[in-house]
């Protein structure tokens, strides 16, 4: 174990942040456990992020002194919370909004401009990430405005990492989800019949959820969705246009768009990291890490290791989807992963049938997206 004040690598330097993939690759060959001040232990390699998932006894997800219902909690804890939100995102329920999903995304793809460049994050993925969330939640589109600016300006204060800013900028999203709370409350038996209102009526251990358990889920869901969805979409949109080949194929064949998204994914993740912390001392990676010890969880990394995937860039459709570690694993697996793997196919799904060619922009690049953010900050593309 290394000094406190010694590192082995700096994940806020220039040459980390300018391309997070490209570094965490040389780190997983280098150094695949490795000590930071900014990060604690990061864990690069499949095997053994995937050790730290499956142990949750002796990594747990308690990591934050505010609550967080339930990515934030271990069993018993957990267990309950967990079975409240899945049942918001059964098998049914997900169905039953494939055809809202479509009509946005219907929507969203006929406004892109023809033949001129498109930046797509600004012009398709934020717009969609926010517009499917508020319809699964119930959410009016009066929101629409707000949250987009809300999303932009989160992320101006992550990537000038201006603490007090994303503070306060924390502090307003709860805002609006106690003033959605707040109507329905308000309303009745006249509220909204959707999860927000359904909220307010769950039990857990025989007693209502309270206003701040609500926050909670609701900001967990909604703040996650809309940055990681903006980050699939930006990065399926870049990884077609960069391989036509690809693109024309799924364009002849769409019943291929489920394991082609979750491969593009793969190769570039849309959540760089999640964290842990260690409860006893352990060995992992061949490092001795005490108790109470930082965790970061490298999915960027973890997800392109060579001892399981081969060539991280080959896009191979028919890999086995167990191995791929998009959506977690464990008992902290992503309770919408349907949901999020439906509101994608359905978007890419439009995006090919209404265009014909989605094409870089020669004389632009994209921009990359920098921790803890994944995607792009910026993509220019040509659509006809």
């Amino acid at each position: 174990m290394p000094e406190k004040n010694r590192e082995d690598w700096d994940p806020r330097s220039d040459i980390v942040l300018s391309n997070q993939i490209e570094a965490y690759d040389k780190m997983r060959r280098r150094c695949p456990v490795a000590f930071s001040d900014y990060l604690g232990w990061s864990l690069f390699r499949y095997e053994d992020v995937a050790q730290a998932l499956e142990d949750h006894r002796a990594f747990s997800s308690v990591v934050s002194s505010h609550f967080s219902a339930p990515s934030g909690m271990d069993p018993p804890q957990h267990t309950a919370y967990r079975r409240l939100v899945e049942r918001h995102f059964e098998r049914e329920k997900v169905e039953a909004f494939e055809p809202h999903c479509r009509a946005i995304s219907a929507d969203l793809v006929s406004a892109l401009q023809r033949g001129g460049e498109i930046e797509m994050v600004a012009r398709l993925a934020q717009r969609f990430a926010i517009r499917i969330q508020c319809s699964f939640l119930g959410w009016p589109d009066s929101l629409h405005g707000p949250l987009l600016s809300w999303v932009r300006k989160n992320y101006e204060a992550t990537l000038a990492r201006d603490t007090a800013a994303m503070a306060a900028i924390a502090l307003e999203f709860d805002g609006y989800i106690s003033e959605l709370l707040e109507a329905r409350r308000q309303a009745g038996s006249a509220a909204p019949d959707d999860i927000t209102t359904s909220l307010l009526q769950d039990r857990i251990n025989d007693r209502r959820l309270s206003h701040e358990e609500i926050v909670s889920i609701l900001r967990n869901w909604t703040v996650g969705e809309l940055g990681t969805i903006t980050a699939c979409v930006g990065i399926l949109a870049h990884h077609l246009a960069q391989n036509q080949e690809l693109q024309q194929k799924l364009r002849e064949n769409l019943s291929l768009l489920p394991a082609a998204i979750d491969e593009i994914l793969r190769l570039q993740a849309p959540l760089i990291s999640n964290r842990r912390v260690t409860t006893r001392s352990v060995e992992i990676g061949g490092r001795k890490i005490a108790a109470g010890e930082r965790i970061t969880l490298m999915w960027a990394s973890a997800n392109r290791d060579e001892a399981i995937f081969g060539d991280p860039d080959e896009v191979r459709l028919d890999r086995d989807p167990e191995q791929n570690l998009l959506y977690g694993r464990g008992i902290h697996v992503c309770p919408g992963a349907q949901l999020a793997r439906l509101e994608l196919r359905v978007l890419m799904e439009e995006l090919l049938t209404r265009t014909r060619q989605i094409a870089p922009v020669p004389t632009q690049l994209a921009v990359f997206a920098i921790y803890p953010a994944g995607g792009f900050a910026a993509l220019p593309l040509i659509v006809t």
